[in-house]
């Protein structure tokens, strides 16, 4: 193993082996996210020709039920027309659609289909991330980046399905999504909580809820 590999969440560099197939998968001793070494990373070009192949359709009765998991419990703890971003949207920004439809103000945000900088430049009173952190190849840096965006009391809504043990990792399908680089486990969720003075939901098996709390400085 590469003695230059850090962890790409907390930048900690007690790494060890967790897994192997295709590719090999590492895990921090800090945080305990699992991930992929950056040489195994696809390619930007790689990277987007999988993302336009998503079939993620608004009107589909499926795809609505998949994202209202994570949208109607973060809508009841909103106030009415709260304005928030969709980081990550993809190339069909259903959630977004599903929150506009529900009054909400939504902002789009993704480094390939919506790049408009100008988003990351202000503030929400929520953020939603759908299917998106298991892709960062900077998952501190771009967390970090969406946490000082946030009001203060303001909700980080991702949703990512979370790592268990090495023997349920060994027959995941979600490991074996060549863009899927990084894998969260309740315990690293609960770290990341600590580390930024959140207050962290879990919502069944892979709905995400951090909410700001009084050490999260006021913008």
């Amino acid at each position: 193993m590469n003695g230059e590999t850090h962890c790409p969440l907390c930048a900690g560099s007690a790494i060890s082996a967790y897994y192997r197939d295709r590719r090999p998968y590492l895990q921090c001793s800090t945080c305990r996210l699992v991930f992929v070494p950056p040489n195994f990373y696809l390619s930007r070009e790689a990277e987007k020709a999988e993302y336009a192949l998503h079939q993620n359709d608004v009107a589909d009765p499926g795809y609505r039920s998949f994202l209202s998991r994570l949208m109607q419990p973060l809508a009841t703890r909103l106030a009415p027309g709260a304005r928030g971003l969709d980081f990550g949207c993809g190339p069909g920004p259903a959630l977004a659609h599903m929150l506009r439809e529900a009054g909400f103000e939504v902002a789009l945000y993704d480094s390939f289909f919506a790049p408009d900088e100008e988003v990351l430049a202000a503030s929400y009173a929520f953020i939603c991330a759908t299917e998106v952190v298991e892709h960062l190849h900077h998952p501190g840096r771009e967390l970090d980046r969406l946490w000082s965006l946030l009001h203060r009391g303001g909700w980080l809504g991702i949703m990512t399905k979370l790592v268990r043990d090495r023997e349920a990792f060994a027959s995941w399908h979600y490991k074996n999504d060549p863009t899927h680089v990084c894998f969260f486990s309740a315990d690293t969720w609960q770290w990341w909580a600590d580390q930024h003075g959140a207050r962290l939901e879990i919502i069944g098996a892979d709905v995400i809820l951090l909410q700001s709390g009084p050490r999260h400085p006021p913008l």
